[in-house]
Order: C-alpha cells, then structure tokens, then sequence
C-alpha cells in the first residue's frame, strides 16, 4: 500500500517593524492607562509601520525573503503564495501578485485570501491542498497584516488592540506521518455586524460621507466579539482534540491567536493546558490579525521538536473560526 502524501510546515519566518507604540504612548493620545489595557488585553506594546509608503506587500516580502534565506531555498522554486491579510496594499492587484514580484518568484502564480484574524488557518488549509493534490511542491503562506492602516487613534476601543507584522511558512510534501493532519474551519457571516470595515468596498464606496464618519476604520462592538470569541476558539480546539482522540498530555503545544490574553486562557483552560504549553507574544506585538500564528511559530521554532503535536487555533470577523492539528516536522 503506497504511503500518503502529507504537506508540512518546513521553514518559518517572521518580520516586525521597529517602531514601537507602548500603552504608555496610547496613555497621550486617548483615555486609558498601561493598567487598563494590560488587564483587559495582556498587551504592553505592538508594532508600527510608520513608513507611508510601506505597506503589507513589503512585511510579506520581508518575511518571505527571510524565510527562503533560511531554508537555502530559491524564489524560482517556489510554485503558490497565498497571503492571508484584511489590509492589501490595494483591492485590487492582489498583494500576493506584488509580493511575487517584489521577491523575483518568476514561476509562482498567488493570491490574497480574506479571512481575518482566522486568514492564516484558512490559507494554511487551501495551501495544504494544493501540496496533498501533488499539484504544487512549495508553496509559501504568508498572514500579513498593517493594521495601523484601519485603526482610528482615538478610539480606546480597538486602538489598543491591534499592530502591524507578517509571518511565512513554507511548505513541503511529505510521506513521513508528520505535517498537517486535520482541520475544522467554520464560518457564521450573520456576525457580519459586529466587527467589520463598514466603507471601501462596492457597498459604500470611498466617498468624502464615509471619510468624515470614519467609516474606513475597524468597527468592534467589543463584548458581542469577545462573547463569541471565548466560546467559538474553545470549542473547536477541544472538538479538534476529540475527533482525534488527543489528551492534554498528548498536546506539546497551542498556537492561539494573539486578540486577547482572556480569550486564550479561556480555550487553554478548555484544553486542560497549563501556560507552559501555550504560545503567548501578545504582551510585545498585539494583534496582528492574520500574522500573529505565524509569528508565534517563529519565535518558538527553537523550541518544538519533530513529531510534537500542535494545535493552531483563531476566531476574526466574519465570523471566521477554526483549529488546525499538525505535527511538527523538524527540529531546529
């Protein structure tokens, strides 16, 4: 019996800005304190590309280029890249199309996939397809994410939340039983409502009424969101964890997305996971929509080890959300 083809993460790499923007910044420019955020959030600081003429397609192309730096790979080799944002340089041409460019990935064909903080375990998931069809070899995901660009800075509400970064994965074939084992991704657009960008799109167009009531900005009716959030991110982390008869001992870590400090102790606690199996950056970075999964792979690439069994999970606006179980495919 031939084995079967798996895809699995084999290199990743991230890109954040320089500049830093502290709670005690935001303390200057609305009503709130470094005790307020820090307690309701877990967040200290995040990352601002202050540069205008920067945008997503340059942090993805940072970090992209990193990556293939890495790995000792090519642009020319690589076959799809998918970028996962809510924030593209433009509607339309697709910041894949310019990242390609941008890298020299003459032989790549790519696109942007919109899912919001849940884009990089939906771009994971399409990209896993297309290696598993043995239509592609090497495909790149890249969640990347400017959100400084869609944030109203005086607003308490979402301007604590959010910064800007980008993080890569590439992905190869394998018949070695590691790599992506299963996914559960789920939508419910009837939250359509409570967390979006209400103008720039065919809906209400660009026009000088939505600029002057702020309507480019992220809207988040908060307690909606995070009533959600909590529920939503547990549950599929531990339906993932039983349709696949996994136990808290079995699980080496969880990748949760970084929105909220209390919305990941409240899926590890689901789990029956202590803090030492949790990957948590939110503290320096914020939230990075798509890019913050990613990022968290990064910065604890040195620390997992080939075979571990890891759990990705996300919940974004939409509603989008989903969990993603993988076995790591390498040691560092």
């Amino acid at each position: 019996m031939s084995k079967k083809l798996s895809c699995a993460i084999t290199g990743v790499a991230g890109w954040i800005p320089n500049d830093k923007l502290t709670n005690q910044d935001l303390s200057n420019m609305v009503e709130t304190s470094d005790e307020w955020i820090t307690t309701r959030t877990g967040i200290k600081e995040r990352r601002i590309l202050k540069d205008p003429n920067k945008a997503t397609a340059h942090m993805s192309a940072n970090a992209i280029l990193k990556l293939l730096t890495k790995r000792k790979v090519n642009a020319d080799e690589i076959d799809l890249i998918i970028c996962a944002t809510v924030t593209p340089d433009m509607l339309f041409p697709s910041t894949a199309a310019i990242v390609i460019n941008e890298i020299g990935a003459k032989n790549a064909f790519g696109f942007d996939l919109s899912a919001a903080c849940s884009g990089f375990l939906f771009a994971l998931k399409t990209a896993s397809s297309y290696i598993e069809s043995g239509a592609c070899q090497k495909v790149i995901v890249v969640g990347s994410d400017k959100m400084s660009s869609i944030v109203d800075y005086s607003d308490r509400q979402t301007c604590v939340i959010f910064g800007d970064g980008a993080g890569a994965v590439l992905l190869e074939p394998t018949y070695e039983s590691i790599g992506i084992i299963d996914s559960i991704l789920k939508v419910d657009g009837s939250g359509k409502d409570y967390l979006k960008q209400v103008a720039g799109g065919s809906l209400n167009p660009a026009s000088l009424k939505t600029v002057k009531n702020k309507e480019h900005y992220i809207f988040q009716d908060g307690k909606t969101v995070f009533k959600f959030a909590v529920s939503k991110m547990a549950d599929v982390a531990e339906e993932i964890m039983k349709k696949n008869k996994l136990e808290a001992k079995d699980i080496s870590w969880l990748v949760p997305h970084q929105a909220n400090l209390r919305i990941i102790d409240a899926t590890a606690r689901r789990m029956g996971l202590d803090n030492s199996k949790i990957m948590i950056n939110i503290q320096k970075y914020g939230n990075t929509t798509a890019a913050t999964i990613p990022l968290c792979l990064w910065e604890w690439e040195k620390r997992m080890k080939k075979g571990d069994n890891i759990i990705l999970a996300a919940f974004g606006g939409g509603f989008t959300w989903g969990s993603i179980y993988l076995k790591w495919a390498y040691d560092s």
